[in-house]
C-alpha cells in the first residue's frame, strides 16, 4: 500500500478516511503518532456461526478491509484484520435451511461447537459455519485472520481479563442491570457457567462470586446441587455485551463497526471497558439494510439478497461499491439495485483517471481496489447490454459479441474478460426479470405517424460518424414534434414498442449498440404489422 502525500490529509472526505483518522486520533495524531505496545493496529468483525455467512458478512469485512486500507495508506504501522467467531454461543434455535433438524433440536443450550454438524462434514455444526466462513472470505481474498471463541476461551488466552471482569463484576452488574427487565434482573450474571452434567451454556442465576479464588458458585440444574467452578479455561462463558468488552480489552481490538441494532451493545460494552480501566475501540454504526417495500431485511423471513444472488447479476466490485456507498445511511437491497451499481461502477472506472489526485482517493474506485485504479473500461452500460439482449431476445453470446463488435471491433473476450462476464450478467438478468415481464405495445393508427418519422430520422439523417448524443437530439425532436406534454411519454411509447417494457435505456446510445439499420428493421417489422392487424 503506497503513501498518501500527507498535504491532502485534510482535505480527504471519503469516510474509511474519516474512519482512519478516528484511530490515528486515538494513537496520538498524525503528527504523533504511536504504535500500540502490541506492535499494530486490529481491526475486527464479528460472526454468529448459528447461520452461514451472507451478504452483511460480507459488507462488514469489506467495508473494515477499506478502513484498514486507508490507515494503511496514513500512516507507518502494521495492523491485522481478524473475523471473530462467537462459536462459543449457545445453539438457540435450529435454522431453517439445515438438514437433521431434529438431531439439532436435541442440542439446544449447547455451544456450537459441541453441536453435531448437521451435515456431518464437520467435527462440529460451529466448525461447519466457521469453514463456511473462511471459504467465502477467501474466494474474495479478503486479507483476515481467523479467530475461534471456543479456542480463545479454552486455551486461556482470555483467562486474564476474564479475572479482570470477575473482580470488577459489581461495576458491571451497576451498569447492565439498570438496562434489563425487571424479571431479568432477579437472574441476570455477566458468567455463563457451562454445565458439567449437560456441557450446556447454562443461563442462570449465580448464587455468589468468588474473586480471590476466581469462581464462582451456582446452583446445577440437573440435580439441584451447588458447584463451585473456575470462571478461567473455558468453564464460563461471558454474557454478550460483556463477552464482547471482554474481547476487546483481551485481543486489543482498535476497530469494530457493527449495525444499528447493536448501537446499545456498544456504548454498554464501551462502559465495560471503561469501568475495567482499559480502552474501547473506535466504532462505526452502520445502517441496516431494507427490502423494496422499506421493511428490515430479514434471513428468517428471506427478504433480502444473498451474495450468489448479486453475483449472478452484477460484479463482486459492483457489490462492494453497494457497501461503500453511505454506511451510515438506510439502504434497499432489493434486485432492481444491481443493474444502477453495475452502471454506477462502471462510470467511476471509466473516470477515475481522470481525477485529480486529491479527488483519486475519495473515489470508490481507490476504496474498491485498494488503493489502485480499475481496470475495467467499458462505453457500453450493464443497462444497454441488458437491452440488447432484450431486443435479440437471446442468450447466445455469440450474437451478443457481434452487436457489440459492430459498436467496437477492438474488444473481444480475451482482451476484455470483464465485459464478457458483463454479458454473462446482462443475459442473466434478462432472462430472470426482463423476459418474464415482456409485455410489447403493438403500432396502431395514431402512433403509427411518429414510428415512421423515428424510421426517416434514421434513414436520411444519421451516417456511421453520428454520435449517439446527436442520435438523442434527433429523437427529441421527433418528440416535440409530435407534442408529447411529457417527452417521458414518448421514449416510454417507444420502449413499450421496441422493447416490451416501460423503461430503457438512453435510445441514443442503445441505437448506437444495436446499430441504426438494425433498429430499422425492428420498427419496419412493428410497422407491418399494423398492417397485418388491420
Amino acid at each position: 500500500m503506497s503513501k498518501i502525500d500527507l498535504k491532502f490529509y485534510n482535505n480527504l472526505k471519503s469516510w474509511p478516511f474519516k474512519e482512519a483518522e478516528q484511530i490515528i486520533k486515538r494513537n496520538g495524531g498524525l503528527a504523533n503518532f504511536k504504535i500500540p505496545n502490541k506492535g499494530y493496529i486490529l481491526l475486527e468483525t464479528g460472526y454468529g456461526p448459528s447461520g452461514l455467512p451472507h451478504i452483511g458478512t460480507f459488507g462488514e469485512v469489506v467495508r473494515t478491509t477499506m478502513v484498514r486500507n486507508a490507515l494503511m495508506a496514513l500512516v507507518n504501522c502494521p495492523t491485522k484484520l481478524i473475523a471473530f467467531s462467537d462459536d462459543m454461543d449457545g445453539l438457540r434455535k435450529v435454522p431453517d435451511n439445515v438438514p437433521n433438524k431434529e438431531m439439532l433440536s436435541g442440542y439446544m443450550g449447547k455451544p456450537l461447537t459441541s453441536v453435531p454438524d448437521p451435515f456431518e462434514k464437520y467435527e462440529s455444526f460451529g466448525h461447519h459455519n466457521n469453514a463456511k466462513l473462511r471459504s467465502f472470505l477467501d474466494e474474495f481474498k479478503f486479507d483476515y485472520s481467523f479467530v475461534s471463541s471456543t479456542e480463545q476461551y479454552q486455551s486461556g488466552f482470555f483467562d486474564n481479563t476474564i479475572i479482570e471482569i470477575l473482580q470488577n463484576y459489581e461495576k458491571i452488574l451497576e451498569i447492565i442491570l439498570p438496562t434489563l427487565r425487571k424479571e431479568r434482573k432477579s437472574t441476570y450474571s455477566p458468567f455463563l457457567p457451562i454445565s458439567k452434567e449437560t456441557g450446556d451454556v447454562l443461563q442462570i442465576q449465580i448464587d455468589e462470586y468468588r474473586p480471590n479464588s476466581n469462581s464462582i458458585v451456582y446452583t446445577e440444574p440437573q440435580n439441584n446441587k451447588k458447584e463451585e467452578i473456575l470462571v478461567t479455561g473455558g468453564n464460563c462463558k461471558l454474557q454478550w455485551k460483556v463477552d464482547w468488552a471482554m474481547r476487546w480489552m483481551a485481543l486489543g481490538v482498535d476497530y469494530e463497526m457493527c449495525g444499528k441494532d447493536l448501537t446499545e451493545s456498544v456504548d454498554l460494552a464501551s462502559k465495560i471497558c471503561k469501568a475495567v480501566g482499559k480502552r474501547s475501540p473506535v466504532n462505526l454504526i452502520y445502517e441496516m439494510f431494507l427490502d423494496e417495500k422499506g421493511e428490515k431485511i430479514s434471513k428468517s423471513v428471506g427478504n433480502g439478497i444473498s451474495v450468489e444472488e448479486w453475483l449472478r447479476y452484477g460484479s463482486p466490485e459492483s457489490l462492494s461499491l453497494f457497501m461503500y456507498q453511505k454506511p451510515k445511511s438506510a439502504k434497499k437491497l432489493f434486485f432492481d439495485v444491481i443493474p444502477k451499481t453495475v452502471d454506477e461502477y462502471i462510470s467511476h472506472s471509466n473516470g477515475y483517471e481522470k481525477l485529480d489526485d486529491q479527488k483519486k482517493f475519495d473515489s470508490p474506485v481507490w476504496h474498491i481496489h485498494s488503493g489502485k485504479s480499475s481496470n475495467f473500461k467499458s462505453d457500453i452500460t450493464f443497462n444497454s447490454l441488458t437491452n440488447l439482449v432484450s431486443i435479440c431476445n437471446t442468450s447466445d453470446k455469440k450474437i451478443i459479441w457481434g452487436f457489440v463488435n459492430q459498436y467496437d471491433a477492438t474488444i473481444s473476450p480475451n482482451n476484455n474478460p470483464g465485459f464478457d462476464k458483463l454479458i454473462d450478467y446482462s443475459i442473466n438478468f434478462y432472462n430472470d426479470f426482463v423476459l418474464p415481464n415482456k409485455k410489447y405495445l403493438n403500432v396502431n393508427n395514431n402512433t403509427k405517424i411518429v414510428f415512421e418519422d423515428i424510421k426517416d430520422v434514421l434513414t436520411n439523417k444519421i451516417n456511421k460518424n453520428t454520435s449517439a448524443e446527436d442520435i438523442q437530439t434527433l429523437l427529441y425532436d421527433v418528440g416535440k414534434k409530435h407534442q408529447f406534454e411529457n417527452l417521458k411519454d414518448f421514449f416510454k411509447l417507444v420502449y413499450q414498442v421496441l422493447l416490451g417494457q416501460e423503461q430503457g435505456p438512453r435510445l441514443g446510445s442503445f441505437i448506437k449498440l444495436y446499430g441504426v439499420e438494425e433498429t430499422i428493421k425492428i420498427i419496419d417489422q412493428k410497422l407491418q404489422n399494423l398492417d397485418n392487424v388491420n
